[in-house]
């Protein structure tokens, strides 16, 4: 299985050209894409940076010729959870037609969107990005490989993982912004690429508010990467014990 992570610009996405005109972030939470109709029905929380930011890019949204409505399924003040529908896009029928499929959530901000997706040859993948290039830009952030060993070390870790996944939704904005940053220039790094007051400075905060930032960032996500390490040494000592057994 070859897995792509894409940074697309789709030039007919209702969803990309929203985030072009409006301070707002789509985060997908589940989509259904209709073979009859050629439709993709989609949950997704929408952040904006002020709730008169979100209203009007919620107006604007609806006005795009792809978009098939729009439903508010909760708002609390920027933040709200939305059920919508759009016809499908160029890039969409692409992937579809050379037998990809989605492996990870969307997200849309600032006029592009990250795709994950596979597919089950590289041939395939490669057939894919060509026929991208005709009407949309991307970048490939990464790819990989995902064989059976994979499959079942991630099956065997769910319940392990799925706490780490909600500790990274539980980082503000802030706090992962200033953590990305952190780690993408070196701060971690050894000798540093980048010092506190290099990363304040990114941010223009002090470096008392840039420290605390990455730290409430580092305590959040470090907390559940020790446990799930603790799990796996847990899983990996179980596994011995029972080739031992089943060897003797």
């Amino acid at each position: 299985m070859k897995t792509l992570k894409l940074d697309m610009v789709q030039y007919d996405c209702p969803y990309i050209r929203t985030t072009r005109q409006h301070d707002v972030a789509f985060h997908t939470q589940h989509w259904e894409f209709d073979q009859a109709d050629r439709t993709l029905e989609t949950r997704l929380l929408a952040i904006g940076s002020s709730r008169s930011e979100l209203s009007d890019a919620l107006e604007t949204f609806s006005t795009f010729q792809m978009s098939n409505g729009i439903e508010l399924l909760s708002r609390k003040a920027n933040t709200a959870m939305l059920r919508s529908q759009i016809d499908e896009t160029n890039a969409m029928r692409t992937v579809l037609d050379n037998d990809g499929y989605v492996t990870g959530p969307f997200v849309i901000r600032d006029g592009s969107e990250i795709w994950n997706v596979g597919f089950d040859t590289r041939e395939s993948a490669d057939r894919t990005l060509a026929e991208l290039e005709r009407e949309n830009e991307y970048d490939v952030a990464s790819e990989g490989s995902l064989e059976v060993d994979d499959f079942f070390t991630i099956l065997q870790n769910l319940d392990s993982l799925g706490p780490l996944l909600s500790a990274l939704q539980q980082l503000t904005d802030t706090e992962l912004e200033t953590l990305e940053t952190a780690v993408e220039n070196g701060y971690f790094s050894t000798p540093r690429g980048m010092n506190l007051e290099e990363l304040s400075n990114e941010f223009d905060v002090s470096k008392m508010g840039a420290s605390k930032n990455l730290r409430r960032s580092q305590r959040k996500v470090l907390r559940e990467v020790v446990r799930v390490a603790n799990d796996l040494d847990a899983q990996a000592d179980l596994q011995d014990d029972s080739s031992f057994r089943l060897e003797n």
